[in-house]
């Protein structure tokens, strides 16, 4: 998931995963909570998994997600570095 878009070329990335996880950071991503597109099953998004890259490693867009996601990630994030 794009977090964000630097200046430049980089990106501030979080990790969505099909596979289970169990930790308390885990959000899940169903496919009703996309704007447009969707995943191919149920997810996690992963807001403990953040990571900055070059925007050359995305191959394609999946789709976007509601706002009410989007915000639900950010606002995890910030809580992740405030503990």
């Amino acid at each position: 998931m794009v977090l964000t878009k630097l200046r430049g070329e980089d990106l501030i990335l979080c990790q969505i995963t099909s596979k289970g996880t169990s930790d308390r950071y885990s959000i899940p991503l169903l496919g009703k909570e996309f704007k447009k597109g969707t995943l191919k099953q149920d997810s996690n998004i992963r807001p403990n998994k953040i990571f900055t890259s070059d925007n050359s490693i995305i191959d394609y867009k999946i789709g976007s997600l509601k706002e009410a996601k989007t915000k639900q990630v950010a606002e995890k994030v910030c809580s992740i570095i405030r503990e």
